[in-house]
């Protein structure tokens, strides 16, 4: 039995995840400084891995085959600047340290789209659409640089290290309650994201399931032995959402987008989890259109 620990284990995505990975027959260990971590968890602990000490002394006392490190301030403008760039480039580094030097034989570390620079109050211009882990990172606040400093961290390791490394960028994550009606992470509803172009807008539109998230991980961590090391990997639904085409949304919202949004046409997201697909078999199952009806 595969024995992962899985670091923010009682967040939106970290919940979904420590499900899908205990049905997949993983014996999971969930740390997190917060309750709510699921009960399918063979193990749970509240350590605060900002702390060097307690990442070693976390991974000495379960000795995990995989860690999944999805612990960090989870929004930008949540806490102020300073303490979302140290915790989140702490908990990185400090995850990533304590895993390979003690023998993790795989490490999966959770970074964000928002690395890619959307959403700047100066201006912002894709390269290109639809986006995939080749376009340039230009984060602007301190939550995307520090998802960017963690994704470099990870890569740093992978270059000199046995563990077999890489980071996944979910998008928007949507946790099964919300599609009910319960309040996403940005503070409003999926149907009201979906009636006001200008609040999904700002992020493109992209959005996953957490159970979709969930099945790419855990598709993720069973092929990282094959793969090149320190790879990354956009993890977003097949479809965007919105109400209509982006090729004609985008340019509403984003202006600076109309020169590249016209191959956005049908339901196609702005953001591509192509190599996902080419590298893991992995596509999103789910979709808004039919997991609203479900809620």
């Amino acid at each position: 039995m595969t024995r992962t620990l899985v670091t923010g284990s009682a967040g939106r995505l970290g919940r979904s995840l420590v499900t899908t990975l205990a049905q997949a027959g993983h014996e999971v260990i969930g740390v997190d400084v917060t309750a709510g971590t699921p009960d399918e968890a063979a193990a749970t602990l509240p350590a605060d891995l900002t702390d060097l000490g307690e990442a070693y002394d976390v991974m000495a006392r379960f000795r995990p085959d995989v860690v999944v490190h999805l612990a960090a301030i989870a929004t930008p403008f949540s806490r102020t600047d300073g303490l979302t760039f140290r915790t989140n480039t702490q908990l990185a580094f400090n995850v990533c340290e304590a895993a390979s030097n003690l023998g993790v034989g795989r490490v999966v570390v959770a970074s964000s789209p928002t690395v890619i620079g959307y959403g700047a109050p100066s201006g912002w211009t894709p390269s290109y659409l639809p986006i995939d882990e080749e376009h340039p990172a230009k984060p602007w606040n301190s939550y995307s640089l520090s998802k960017l400093v963690a994704e470099q961290t990870m890569a740093a390791f992978a270059r000199d290290s046995e563990t077999r490394f890489a980071a996944v960028r979910p998008c928007f994550v949507v946790a099964p309650e919300e599609w009910a009606g319960a309040p996403t992470q940005s503070g409003h509803t999926i149907a009201d994201r979906l009636d006001r172009p200008e609040i999904a807008g700002v992020s493109l539109f992209n959005y996953i399931d957490a159970r979709d998230a969930s099945d790419m991980i855990s598709v993720l961590i069973e092929r990282l032995p094959s793969l090149p090391n320190g790879e990354v990997f956009f993890a977003g639904a097949s479809d965007a959402l919105a109400r209509r085409p982006l090729a004609e949304l985008l340019p509403a919202v984003l202006p600076a987008t109309k020169p590249s949004a016209s191959p956005l046409t049908g339901t196609c997201p702005a953001f591509t989890s192509a190599k996902a697909e080419r590298m893991l078999g992995w596509t999103a199952k789910r979709s808004w259109r039919t997991e609203l009806e479900i809620g």
